[in-house]
């Protein structure tokens, strides 16, 4: 994790993605400052996404309801059995992430959800 008390927030996602203008939105609203992580320019890790399951677990992370794991083979789908085969198919498909990802003092936030926001950030 990157993020302190003292520091900004780190927020991964995809700049167009509504749900994540939602989330800037809201933390610029509210003064978080916060460095923004686009995954069509910066590619979550294998690495990266092993340390945010400390956080959550991949079935949090991985987004089954968008247009990149409906595009995905059957077959490749089939392959996500645990963590470390989702990190694989997640780093090779950043858009499958559940967006935005956010890091902070003491966890991680995916998704947005306003009540999650006020109390945890």
């Amino acid at each position: 994790m990157t993020a302190s008390n003292n520091s900004p927030l780190h927020v991964y996602g995809i700049k167009n993605c509504s749900t994540v203008k939602k989330a800037l939105d809201w933390l610029t609203q509210h003064d978080k400052p916060f460095v923004f992580h686009d995954f069509k320019k910066e590619q979550a890790t294998v690495t990266q996404l092993a340390a945010w399951e400390k956080h959550v677990s991949y079935e949090t992370l991985l987004n089954k309801k968008g247009t990149t794991w409906r595009k995905l083979e059957p077959e490749v789908q089939q392959q996500i059995v645990d963590a470390p085969s989702a990190n694989e198919v997640l780093a090779a498909h950043n858009s499958m992430i559940k967006r935005p990802v956010i890091e902070h003092a003491s966890g991680l936030i995916v998704g947005f959800d306003e009540k999650t926001y006020e109390t945890t950030l």
